[in-house]
């Protein structure tokens, strides 16, 4: 007979080997609201997302500047 341990272990793993297989593929509709809501600002967290979406900018601003400095420095 199997260990309580072995068995608790057997059935967490499967339950994480199964659960990902519920995930529904969006439909054409959903993913159509996403874009509304994103076109809208209606998104949940939208001024979170806002400010992250602006902070990549600036970073990748920031990157393109740096590269453009270093090739000026060296020609």
């Amino acid at each position: 007979m199997m260990k309580p341990n072995y068995l608790l272990i057997l059935i967490i793993t499967a339950t994480m080997l199964v659960l990902p297989a519920c995930d529904q593929p969006k439909t054409g509709t959903e993913k159509a609201m996403d874009n509304v809501d994103d076109a809208l600002d209606r998104r949940p967290g939208e001024k979170a997302r806002d400010a992250t979406e602006d902070a990549v900018n600036k970073l990748e601003d920031a990157g393109k500047e740096i590269k453009e400095s270093v090739k000026d420095a060296t020609n």
